[in-house]
């Protein structure tokens, strides 16, 4: 475990993967997608280092497409 973790609010986390914050919370209470979280209390917070591998599992390779002719 490292130390000190930067933890990110729901509105920077959101800021870094450019969606509204809303979208987060209900990601959290959907289970939609595995964003890992810490509640401190009855605060959430992100760590810096699961949006980063969050973003970064999210990349899609596209498939060839085929060309067109005139």
């Amino acid at each position: 475990m490292k130390d000190n973790p930067q933890l990110l609010t729901t509105e920077q986390a959101a800021e870094l993967m450019l969606v509204a914050p809303g979208t987060l919370v209900v990601w959290r209470c959907t289970g939609r997608y595995a964003l890992p979280y810490v509640r401190v209390g009855r605060l959430i917070r992100y760590r810096a280092e699961d949006v980063a591998s969050f973003i970064e599992n999210q990349r899609v390779s596209p498939r060839g497409k085929p060309r067109l002719t005139a």
